[in-house]
């Protein structure tokens, strides 16, 4: 016997029983010899005794009864070949004490036979009792849709609101929408009980989730197919499209549902709150998403193509957060770009228009070294000295006597502009202890930093004024190259010297001449015509020693047998002298002068310095002596029309240092002269020649060991002769 077809569930299980449901219709098909369409009358059911009973036993049993439980129909379909055939048989339901009934299949061998109990299982009938819904169907299908919803409800709250740490609610309160305002204002009473909302949501979604899954399967009828159907149920109404949703409008979908979560947060009170607490002693406080410096910038950066910050202000606040990060030598200019002054320069006309055209408006000063930095000059100090009166610049940074700061290399920008912000300098110079190599450590000298320095690391780009020169000191990016530069020299002077030696320099030389050399003692030369003659621009002059070529060509002064027509007079400096037949050689200083004879006349025989008392008083005559044989008449064109022959040397005197002289021509100092008479002599009104109008001077005193008064007014005096006659300017010019 098999199982056909039934209307309702039916199985054959592994022992080969065929297990049927109550009030169903089911077809078997039978198998045997020579069956024909009546051998339906010889197939009857009974009830079977217990399954333990032996099969042995139950063979060729006489069925005593029949069960009235099955109703077969009154036909067979038989095949070609008589071996089977199918029937039909309606299965009435069981007592309600009954879970399940078993019967056995009675045959007669012949219609007058007697009826025999099949003992073998393949003969056996289970009738088992109609599994029921537990609901109606379209109670069930509201329910499964109404658990999709929760479900989907409970996992996109999970997301939004556990999204939402109390930290970003209180900022929204604060600064957010009107909307996201009030939708915050809701959520951050029940999101401060972090725990306990996870606990309530997580609850309830198993529990949404695990009786979707018994209705499906009691609706389906197939554990399978249940599964199946849950699962992407779940997972597409309650998964994907709730947090999908949740995570864009977590906000929103929070604060309209807060009702809800609240009563499933009472419904699960007496099991989640017991584990919140539990949490809460194990994970500490919830205290929300906090961003240190390096977070805060890198999500700048990344929302940057989201947020409504312009480019500007997002460096700004990138510049700020950063620092505390860098030291003052990521921003610093290195020493070898730095401007700087000497401490023994001169503030002369060039040194002004060189701190002028560098645009900076502080200034390291240093001695010996660039790395021995000792004075700060700011341009401001300048403000009340004459370029004219040559003054040396550590006159003016004693007076002011600026402090110099120093601080540390891995000193931080945000210490630094604490610093600045003190008002005591906005320059720093920025050193290091360097203890590399023997010997004891010190402090090494490592460039500049400014308050501009710090406040572009802040705004994240170059400030540019109308001085600088390049757009960042440490790539040295020139700026736009039409860019007006100013040139200062529309104030420079044309008579002005091409070197220049300070105030009291020029005193003692001019002290000096006056007194100690004849050719220019007063009664020759007058002290103002003197001065006059020591102010022209090519009167004094220098050597820049190279030590790579010590007896280069320009480090000789006097060369032996090369005709010259000037004298000089060293200031600073050292040079050797070699002189006479046997070369004999020495070094003079400061004060030593040399070629007096080539300003001399003719009269004067040219003679080797050696072959006199001594080389630095070459002329030894008085100036009562010199008077008469350097007669000089009053004319000009005489002096010039009959010029004496040039003087030659048979000496050498070669610079051994740097070297400052005086070097007076011949031309020069007879002009000189011409001009001291001019002074000296009255003309008569029927003179052809202009009187030179010049204020009346006292008589030269005879030289004292403490100068006259004129040697003070050297040092405060442009010039010692107004010119208001276009004769003096003239006199002067040909100086």
């Amino acid at each position: 016997m098999r199982l056909e077809t039934s209307s309702k569930p039916a199985i054959t299980t592994d022992k080969g029983i065929i297990q049927v449901t109550e009030e169903s219709n089911v077809e078997l098909r039978f198998y045997g010899l020579q069956m024909q369409p009546g051998t339906w009358s010889i197939i009857r059911f009974t009830e079977h005794g217990d399954e333990g009973e032996d099969s042995d036993s139950n063979f060729n049993r006489t069925c005593s009864d029949f069960t009235k439980d099955f109703t077969i129909r009154n036909h067979m379909n038989v095949s070609n070949q008589g071996t089977s055939g199918v029937i039909r048989m309606s299965i009435k339901p069981l007592r309600k004490s009954e879970p399940f009934k078993e019967y056995g299949l009675c045959v007669k061998h012949s219609p007058e036979g007697k009826w025999y109990l099949l003992g073998e299982k393949d003969g056996r009938l289970r009738v088992v009792e109609e599994k029921k819904s537990m609901l109606p169907m379209w109670l069930q299908v509201i329910l499964i849709a109404l658990l999709l919803a929760l479900s989907g409800m409970f996992s996109g709250l999970n997301l939004g609101l556990m999204a939402l740490d109390p930290m970003e609610l209180r900022i929204v309160q604060s600064c957010g929408t009107e909307k996201e305002k009030k939708y915050a204002r809701k959520i951050e009473p029940i999101r401060r009980k972090g725990n306990y909302l996870l606990c309530s949501l997580l609850l309830g979604n198993v529990l949404v989730n695990t009786t979707l899954t018994i209705l499906l399967d009691d609706l389906i009828g197939s554990g399978l197919g249940a599964v199946v159907a849950s699962t992407i149920g779940i997972v597409i109404f309650g998964e994907i499209v709730p947090q999908a949703l949740c995570s864009r409008h977590g906000l929103a979908v929070g604060a309209n549902t807060i009702v809800l979560t609240k009563f499933f947060m009472l419904v699960t009170l007496p099991l989640s709150l017991p584990i919140s607490k539990l949490l809460d002693c194990v994970l500490g406080q919830e205290i929300g998403t906090v961003y240190n410096r390096e977070k805060l910038v890198e999500m700048l950066k990344v929302t940057e193509p989201y947020n409504d910050l312009v480019k500007e202000e997002l460096n700004m606040i990138q510049g700020a957060l950063e620092l505390r990060t860098k030291t003052v030598e990521d921003v610093m200019t290195p020493l070898s770009n730095c401007f700087m002054i000497h401490s023994d320069a001169v503030l002369d006309f060039n040194t002004m228009s060189e701190i002028m055209e560098s645009g900076y408006t502080r200034i390291p000063v240093f001695e010996d070294e660039r790395s021995n930095i000792v004075d700060i000059l700011y341009v401001k100090d300048l403000a009340f000295v004459d370029p004219d009166d040559c003054t040396t610049l550590k006159t003016i940074t004693k007076f002011y006597n600026h402090p110099v700061h120093f601080v540390f290399h891995d000193t931080k920008l945000d210490s630094m502009l604490e610093e600045f912000k003190k008002g005591k300098s906005h320059l720093a110079i920025v050193q290091k202890v360097n203890n590399e190599g023997e010997g004891d450590p010190f402090y090494e000298v490592l460039g500049l930093v400014t308050l501009e320095d710090v406040i572009e690391e802040i705004i994240k780009s170059e400030i540019l004024d109308e001085s600088d020169m390049y757009t960042d000191n440490r790539t040295r990016i020139k700026v736009a190259p039409n860019k007006n530069k100013r040139d200062f020299s529309t104030f420079k002077q044309e008579s002005e010297s091409k070197v220049k030696i300070s105030p009291q320099l020029l005193l003692a030389a001019h002290r000096f001449l006056a007194t100690e050399v004849n050719l220019f003692c007063p009664t020759q030369v007058s002290e103002k015509v003197l001065l006059r003659i020591l102010k022209h621009p090519d009167v004094i002059q220098d050597v820049k020693f190279n030590d790579s070529d010590k007896r280069a060509a320009q480090h000789f002064l006097y060369q032996r047998g090369k005709p010259v027509d000037y004298f000089i007079l060293i200031l600073q400096g050292r040079v050797e002298v070699e002189a006479g037949n046997e070369n004999m050689k020495f070094e003079t200083g400061p004060f030593s002068f040399y070629g007096v004879m080539a300003l001399t006349s003719p009269s004067i025989e040219f003679r080797s310095p050696s072959h006199l008392s001594g080389l630095n008083r070459s002329v030894s005559l008085n100036c009562t002596e010199r008077s008469d044989s350097l007669s000089v008449s009053g004319s000009n064109s005489q002096l010039n029309s009959a010029l004496p022959p040039q003087y030659i040397p048979d000496f050498y005197v070669r610079a051994l240092t740097d070297v400052q002289y005086v070097k007076i021509t011949r031309s020069q100092y007879q002009n000189g002269l011409v001009a001291s008479r001019l002074d000296s002599t009255p003309q008569s009104p029927e003179s052809g020649h202009t009187r030179l109008e010049m204020p009346e001077a006292p008589a030269a005193p005879e030289p004292t060991e403490n100068g006259p008064d004129e040697t003070t007014s050297l040092l405060n005096e442009q010039n010692c002769v107004p010119r208001h006659s276009n004769h003096s300017t003239h006199t002067e010019s040909t100086i």
